[in-house]
């Protein structure tokens, strides 16, 4: 899974006399993402060496006959085709341009002949859909994007979809979660070639983690997938979302379905790539990050509001989904964002701050505005306290600042965020 393995005896097969473990081959597409594209172009193909990372050597390969078109609609030249896959120890599909429409079949033929002559191969985000239609992932572990996970999960019913998982190792077979997972999973490959420092080291130079920790929960919303709107247990799943604080069980969803647990665990799975209880301990898990986010309720108080038997139940499943406990979790995204009474009480301390700094004749300006007096705002009335939002608006008059007064940022010269 995204954890490191340390015995992975598929990965130890022997290679055949052709192929080298350093040559990386990367298959690209017509009407692929770029920057899935570009991640194990710049991970395998270019030499760091002096940094302290193996080298690999790169094979850029075209799966296709068709001028390679990419993202805004850039074209691509592919120094080699299919023919070069039989010289690289591992192949590379970093992505597939629609998960609705089948890849070339002479491509999944050569991902075929890799894979039996020992090739390491690995799909990033879309890319798990054509491992699968090559018949790769058949009663193994994978993940792709958690978005298409259960669309995956649907047409390769063999394929054991994990949307949890930021990568899957299975040794010979390895896919990754969307678009940046897939620098997770190749750092991951680097680590498994020459160790933890040659991974670090490449970590640095591409201004990344070395290991991100947790996996997609964080990233997941609750929303249906597409494919569950018109099934009977469309009905099913939108009564969890909206019961997520009382206490039940799968159990309990399956008889509202009228299946068996058994029956309703397997279609679940179908539908959603997701074990049942694992998706009912994810939504609970969302709902109480989203508590944390937005209201004062204790942790106590949100265990019991997400449907969770204790909050001893909640800090657990909460750390191993999100790697972190619920009270750290509140206090780090409290301490990103202000509330909005401490924004206020700054800005007003900033204002006094710039009235202080004022030269005595700005000041004798605003008290003749505020008073009425030239230059006053028309009908400002005699002796009322000048508002605080008044500073920027007179700096604002005439289209520039007062002559004579320092530069300083009025509330809409200050930069957002």
């Amino acid at each position: 899974m995204s954890q490191d393995s340390t015995t992975v005896p598929e990965a130890a097969r022997k290679l055949s006399g052709r192929r080298r473990r350093e040559i990386v081959a990367v298959l690209l597409f017509s009407g692929g993402p770029i920057f899935e594209s570009s991640i194990p172009l710049s991970v395998f193909g270019i030499d760091r060496q002096d940094a302290g990372v193996p080298r690999y050597r790169l094979l850029v390969c075209a799966g296709e006959d068709a001028p390679l078109r990419t993202t805004g609609g850039l074209e691509l030249t592919a120094p080699y085709g299919l023919e070069a896959l039989a010289r690289a120890g591992t192949v590379v599909v970093p992505a597939w341009r629609s998960i609705t429409s089948p890849p070339p079949a002479e491509a999944l033929e050569a991902l075929r002949r890799a894979h039996e002559e020992g090739a390491r191969i690995v799909g990033l985000c879309t890319g798990a859909f054509v491992l699968a239609a090559a018949g790769l992932l058949d009663s193994r572990p994978a993940t792709t994007h958690w978005m298409y996970a259960p669309t995956l999960a649907k047409r390769y019913p063999s394929v054991h979809v994990d949307p949890r998982e930021l990568y899957v190792d299975d040794g010979d077979v390895l896919t990754s979660a969307g678009t940046a997972a897939g620098i997770d999973l190749c750092l991951h490959i680097v680590r498994t070639d020459h160790g933890a420092e040659a991974a670090g080291a490449l970590a640095r130079r591409l201004v990344v983690p070395a290991r991100r920790s947790g996996g997609q929960e964080r990233y997941l919303d609750r929303s249906l997938p597409e494919e569950i709107g018109a099934d009977p247990l469309a009905e099913v799943v939108a009564w969890a979302l909206e019961h997520l604080h009382e206490q039940f069980d799968v159990e309990t969803l399956a008889a509202r379905a009228y299946m068996s647990r058994r029956t309703f665990d397997r279609r679940f799975r179908s539908l959603t790539g997701s074990a049942p209880l694992q998706w009912l301990i994810t939504q609970r898990v969302l709902q109480a990050q989203r508590l944390l986010e937005t209201s004062d309720y204790s942790v106590d108080e949100v265990a019991g509001r997400c449907g969770f038997r204790s909050p001893v139940a909640l800090r657990g499943h909460f750390r191993r989904q999100l790697g972190s406990s619920p009270a750290a979790y509140r206090a780090a995204y409290r301490a990103r964002r202000p509330q909005n009474g401490a924004a206020e009480r700054s800005e007003r301390l900033e204002i006094i701050e710039q009235r202080q700094a004022e030269p005595a004749g700005i000041v004798a300006i605003r008290r003749s505005a505020a008073a009425g007096g030239p230059g006053g705002p028309a009908g400002h009335e005699q002796g009322k306290p000048e508002s605080d939002a008044y500073v920027p608006r007179l700096s604002e008059q005439g289209g520039g600042r007062i002559p004579g007064r320092p530069s300083v940022p009025g509330q809409r010269d200050r930069p957002v965020g």
